[in-house]
């Protein structure tokens, strides 16, 4: 850590602020089973150089065209019914995500009106929240495009234990 922050400081002196920064981004990601999240504990996405995502984001790909889509828009863009996700990531962290989509929330203002229902009870949702969190980060981010990612990792045996013991199988 001594050393990112001795190298931040002289920076500025050579102009490779911006190419340094991407590094340090990088480096702040942590792995364990698979699951990526970053250094203030979100859950995040990984995508390799060939385009490949992480079993998780491909998850929250899935997961999304299958709960969410239909009100928010295909590839979270938001429709004429409710508000693209893509922008609303990319000023809102984890915790906050699963609040929203657990306990819902309503809008009155008075230029518009919005409900957004509780899905903490809907286990097609709620046991794949941070996939479709993880998804969600990567659009907002600009890390993948619109549409099924190409390629994945397969999926890790914590996946499809965290699965089993969300649907109570065993």
């Amino acid at each position: 850590m001594k050393r990112i922050c001795i190298a931040l400081m002289l920076v500025p002196a050579f102009g490779l602020l911006s190419s340094l920064s991407v590094v340090v981004a990088e480096t702040a990601k942590t792995e364990k089973n698979g699951k990526w999240q970053t250094a203030d504990g979100n859950p995040t996405y990984n995508i390799a150089s060939d385009g490949t995502v992480d079993w998780y984001t491909y998850s929250g790909f899935r997961r999304y065209h299958s709960d969410c889509h239909t009100c928010h828009g295909p590839d979270g863009e938001g429709s004429t019914y409710a508000p693209g996700l893509v922008d609303s990531l990319k000023n809102m962290n984890y915790p906050e995500f699963m609040l929203i989509v657990a306990i819902g929330r309503q809008v009155v203002r008075s230029d518009k009106e919005s409900v957004m229902p509780a899905f903490g009870n809907n286990r097609n949702v709620a046991c794949y929240l941070e996939d479709i969190y993880i998804y969600l980060k990567a659009r907002a981010d600009d890390a993948v495009p619109r549409g099924r990612p190409a390629k994945r990792v397969d999926k890790p045996a914590a996946a499809e234990e965290h699965e089993k013991a969300c649907f109570g199988e065993k």
